[in-house]
């Protein structure tokens, strides 16, 4: 704290070389984790039908195991080779041994969640607080990007991601009480679980998944019940827009176009992430400015 106070620009700096490692991290979490669920879906299918869904014995394969090698031509990554951001420019996106095309996806995560940690770093002053937004922050930026490739936002991210608001709610780290937690995650899961159901009953088809619902639980956990309505009308106005965007980009019929399922929580995920940086003050101005009654 003492050093910080003298090389304010430390911690900003720290945060962003934290991102850039930890955005490596999230490339393999990315990738791994739907198939360590898929895999694990097939063992327990197998266990419950046993000769029926006989999958036969599986190599291990989790987050560390096997290493990371190209899926072309299954070179190893060796350690110079995954250095973040800096090994893509060397290698000029391409791998060492085949040539294959590195996706330009990987850097790009990488940046992102570093520009993501620096912007925390800047906003919120070094705490036990910041430092837990910015893994809150990595967290979300695996749940969009898996969500974007598999239409999933898995269990092993949601709900630890909102116990752990409600953790740091318990422990005074969190500017947030426990009882605006607790009710942010109960309203936040409620909210999006009645609207669901209200959509069935009307429709006979399902609006989101239930991994929504989990995921605004946990933005409620971590922002509070006061920062919800902020969450879902932002989410809302990203998700129209982008919606429409890509409506246009990808169909000229609008009404097969508007059948075509897309991913919420990436929307969700932003929206919370504003929130929980800029949600107060975004909350007062507008209250003060349209409502008339200045918090």
């Amino acid at each position: 704290m003492v050093l910080l106070t003298y090389y304010p620009w430390l911690y900003p700096l720290a945060a962003a070389v934290f991102g850039l490692i930890a955005g490596s991290f999230l490339n393999v979490v990315i990738l791994r984790l739907p198939v360590m669920m898929e895999r694990q879906w097939r063992a327990d299918c197998a266990e419950c039908f046993p000769g029926h869904a006989d999958i036969g014995p599986q190599p291990v394969f989790n987050l560390s195991v096997p290493a990371s090698s190209c899926p072309h031509c299954q070179h190893k990554i060796r350690a110079w080779e995954n250095i973040p951001v800096i090994s893509w420019i060397l290698l000029r996106g391409r791998c060492s041994q085949c040539k294959a095309k590195i996706s330009a996806r990987y850097p790009a995560i990488e940046i992102l969640t570093a520009l993501m940690a620096l912007a925390v770093a800047l906003v919120l002053p070094f705490s036990a607080w910041s430092l837990a937004v910015i893994g809150a922050g990595c967290t979300l930026i695996a749940l969009t990007f898996i969500d974007i490739d598999k239409m999933l936002l898995p269990d092993q991210l949601t709900l630890p991601l909102m116990w752990a608001g409600l953790l740091l709610a318990l422990l005074d780290i969190s500017p947030v009480s426990l009882e605006s937690a607790v009710i942010g995650a109960m309203a936040g899961y409620l909210s999006l679980w009645s609207l669901y159901w209200v959509f069935k009953l009307l429709t006979g088809k399902e609006g989101m998944g239930y991994g929504d619902f989990k995921l605004l639980a946990a933005l409620g956990a971590w922002a509070g019940w006061q920062l919800l309505p902020l969450i879902v009308l932002l989410s809302s106005l990203l998700g129209a827009i982008c919606g429409i965007i890509l409506l246009r980009m990808q169909h000229s019929d609008n009404e097969a176009g508007m059948q075509t399922p897309f991913s919420f929580g990436p929307y969700l995920a932003l929206a919370g992430w504003i929130a929980l940086l800029w949600g107060p003050p975004v909350l007062h101005w507008y209250v003060g400015t349209y409502l008339g009654y200045p918090l």
